[in-house]
């Protein structure tokens, strides 16, 4: 089975559901996930998992994203973007770009955020945007996110274009939006590009036609997905016994988060404390080692 992480520069006009399912038909595999949807206008950085890589993908998720979204002053829809229907305008107000700083201070760090109707995010196994696409409008909460770059690139009213990083969960046009009403007026997303997600940036992606013309020269380690991850070497017999699910000491070893290794050969994600090993996501068992005779 092909196993690996396929950097996707996703282009604007598909789903994040529909790169996967081109990413299957060009390995000709059925076990294939991505970390962290795109929307279907927006371009950018989407990493595709496929194979065994589909269960490392808690760990993709929660890496910082990086965005240059470009919106419009004055007006705002039911999507938070140009592609959805006006529901109001309003007057953009003169301001300079030093009063636009102050106001993009108060975004930076931890804010709350509540999410768009318009979202994948799920409430009583439902999508919010399946109830939204219906007329209903479900009550959310507000989420915390950070927001830990925020820049104005440039200033042309009514547009504007930001440079944004921030924790996994954010929500681009929301952001928007929410500068906007702090400036007393209100906004839309008319542009958003992902530059990286986690360790994957755009420097590095793939065009899906580049990917399909050839598949294994684009098709990086599962590891990948771990890289910043500290790493946990052990010796034959650990390796069997912590990836066949018995806990293992291993003096010396520090509480927290570990790439499992035996060798060069990556086995999986395990978590130690108090010098325990415990397996968390194993990859690949490894067999009992021989005995000398």
């Amino acid at each position: 089975m092909t196993d690996g992480i396929v950097n996707v520069l996703k282009p604007p006009g598909m789903t994040s559901h529909d790169v996967v399912s081109r990413v299957r038909r060009i390995y000709g595999i059925k076990k294939a996930g991505h970390s962290g949807t795109l929307d279907p206008d927006a371009a950018g950085v989407l990493p595709v998992f496929v194979g065994h890589a589909t269960r490392l993908l808690e760990y993709a998720a929660t890496g910082k994203k990086h965005y240059r979204a470009e919106g419009i002053f004055g007006i705002r829809t039911d999507t938070g973007d140009d592609s959805g229907n006006v529901l109001e305008t309003k007057p953009a107000p003169a301001f300079s770009a030093t009063e636009f700083e102050i106001v993009l201070q108060q975004f930076r760090g931890k804010i709350l955020q509540i999410p768009p109707m318009y979202s994948a995010l799920k409430v009583n196994g439902k999508k919010l945007y399946e109830y939204a696409r219906e007329g209903i409008v479900i009550e959310r909460s507000a989420r915390p996110v950070e927001i830990f770059r925020l820049e104005c690139i440039k200033l042309y009213p009514p547009y504007f274009i930001l440079d944004i990083e921030c924790s996994k969960g954010t929500y681009i046009r929301t952001l928007l939006e929410d500068i906007a009403a702090a400036l007393g007026t209100c906004a839309c997303m008319t542009f958003l590009l992902r530059t990286r997600a986690g360790v994957f940036s755009i420097k590095d992606s793939h065009t899906l036609d580049e990917i399909a013309y050839n598949p294994d020269s684009v098709l990086l380690p599962l590891e990948t997905a771990v890289c910043k991850t500290g790493k946990l070497y052990v010796n034959d017999l650990q390796a069997f016994r912590i990836t066949n699910g018995v806990r293992t000491t291993v003096k010396g070893t520090a509480s927290g988060t570990y790439s499992l290794y035996l060798a060069d050969a990556f086995l999986g994600m395990v978590t130690v404390e108090d010098e325990v090993v415990k397996p968390e996501k194993i990859l690949f068992q490894v067999k009992q080692p021989q005995e000398p005779a």
